[in-house]
């Protein structure tokens, strides 16, 4: 079981790593069906003959991938994981049936808050990764970490 962390617990440098998770094209497909239906990422003839040259995840499919990862203890904050935000937001390399993803992510800045002591955000920089170390997916989020 991991150590749920407290506001507190956070330090400037800190890095975290998820697990890691497979994607498969039924889960490409099924997603984007449900919440992103372009044919590159619903039809394998279609992809093949589109921007990417084969099935692709949308990348929303691989921000919710990277949600996934950090929520099971890519970043195991106390209370759950409250965004109050996402700055550079970036899909770099397409993610592809068969791609094994990691998140590994660096606090970037720890912030008090001024009205509730011991609590605050937490900047960090997230980069969505496969197992050689290519980046296919980047942000910066500004959380929300209770004491």
């Amino acid at each position: 079981m991991t150590t749920k962390l407290r506001f507190t617990d956070f330090a400037v440098g800190q890095v975290f790593r998820s697990s890691e998770r497979a994607v498969t094209a039924d889960e490409i497909k099924a997603f984007a069906h449900d919440y992103d239906p372009q044919p590159f990422h619903l039809d394998d003839a279609a992809a093949d003959a589109g921007p990417f040259k084969g099935l692709a995840a949308s990348g929303w499919h691989t921000t919710a991938i990277t949600m996934r990862l950090l929520v099971e203890g890519g970043m195991p904050i106390e209370g759950g994981i409250i965004g109050a935000g996402v700055d550079e937001l970036r899909w770099l390399q397409p993610v592809r049936p068969g791609d094994v993803l990691h998140v590994e992510s660096e606090v970037l800045e720890v912030i008090p808050s001024n009205s509730r002591p011991g609590q605050g955000r937490v900047r960090a920089a997230s980069r969505t990764c496969l197992p050689d170390g290519t980046v296919v997916q980047s942000w910066v989020a500004t959380l929300v970490v209770r004491g």
